[in-house]
């Protein structure tokens, strides 16, 4: 880690089915802000969404390549199992009622490290859930959207793997991603990233002997880990490789960050993300999300590409 770096999560990237569905369901339902849409560099012909909050920092992004007509994915090892949100503590009830009101699939609350927990399914069948964290309603909310700021999203509370084996990975979140095992409950070993409050903590779930994931709707893709900047991503990159023996994809430039990939051991695609530039690296906080913004090498093809998209409403 270079000092200036803050670990945690930067985004979690899923797949879904239509495009105006799972806008939708983020904007309206969740209440979260579209900060870009975009497409998928290496498929144009798909949009790519990025949701999060007022001005798409990390640990509040998560982002969607939604395909029409995918196939549903199956759930098993090797795959991010769930993405959990942190909502204040006094708005558990604003989203239980919330959930019911507009018929999403949920279970009753549980509780998990102390934490009282909503697990739900976006129309996919994605595997979400709300936390309720005490003193975070004086954080920033964007309040742009169909819930009130009292009770609005805060970013990630964590996201949890499930895996044949937890120690491997472990190693590579304590290592290499600046995160610290700090509690074990049941099959469930939790990683803390420092003192990040947003995207700052994995739970690492062991379930030898399950089917490994199929992708599909409602599949997690990747899971992107923060990197301050180019230098902290090639430390990172430099000690996967010298302590782990993992090598990762060249740097690719993703516009609103750089990035490297990599399987980690239990087969769950790692990416690491650089914290620059930023969303707002192509059009002003103000209006983001409001554009379809492509990145140069594909706006000579803008007519074509724009001409198979759907239509968004």
């Amino acid at each position: 880690m270079t000092s200036a770096s803050i670990p945690g999560i930067h985004h979690i990237t899923a797949i879904s089915g239509p495009a105006q569905r799972n806008l939708d369901f983020y904007t309206r339902v969740l209440g979260l802000r579209l900060v870009k849409k975009t497409v998928n560099f290496d498929d144009p012909g798909t949009y790519h969404f990025y949701f999060g909050d007022e001005t798409g920092q990390p640990g509040t992004i998560l982002t969607f390549f939604p395909w029409a007509h995918v196939a549903p994915g199956r759930l098993g090892v090797g795959e991010t199992q769930e993405t959990v949100f942190r909502v204040p503590e006094g708005a558990m009830g604003y989203w239980l009622h919330r959930l019911v009101e507009t018929g999403v699939a949920h279970q009753a609350p549980i509780e998990r490290f102390g934490d009282k927990v909503i697990p739900f399914k976006d129309p996919d069948g994605m595997r979400l859930a709300l936390v309720g964290v005490p003193g975070i309603e004086g954080e920033p909310a964007w309040t742009g959207g169909t819930v009130p700021a009292e009770a609005a999203i805060r970013g990630f509370h964590s996201a949890s793997l499930l895996l044949a084996d937890t120690a491997p990975t472990g190693a590579i979140l304590t290592d290499v991603l600046g995160f610290t095992e700090v509690a074990r409950e049941g099959d469930l070993v939790r990683y803390r990233a420092g003192t990040t409050q947003i995207g700052g903590i994995v739970d690492l779930r062991g379930a030898g002997g399950f089917l490994p994931a199929r992708m599909g709707g409602g599949s997690v893709h990747h899971i992107a880990f923060r990197a301050a900047d180019d230098a902290a991503e090639m430390e990172m990159v430099r000690k996967l490789q010298e302590n782990h023996g993992i090598t990762t994809t060249e740097q690719k430039d993703r516009n609103y960050f750089r990035s490297v990939y990599f399987r980690e051991p239990g087969h769950v695609l790692f990416e690491i993300a650089t914290d620059v530039p930023g969303f707002a690296a192509d059009e002003p906080v103000s209006s983001l999300g409001a554009a379809l913004k492509l990145p140069s090498f594909l706006e000579p093809r803008r007519a074509s590409i724009e001409e198979v998209l759907p239509v968004l409403v």
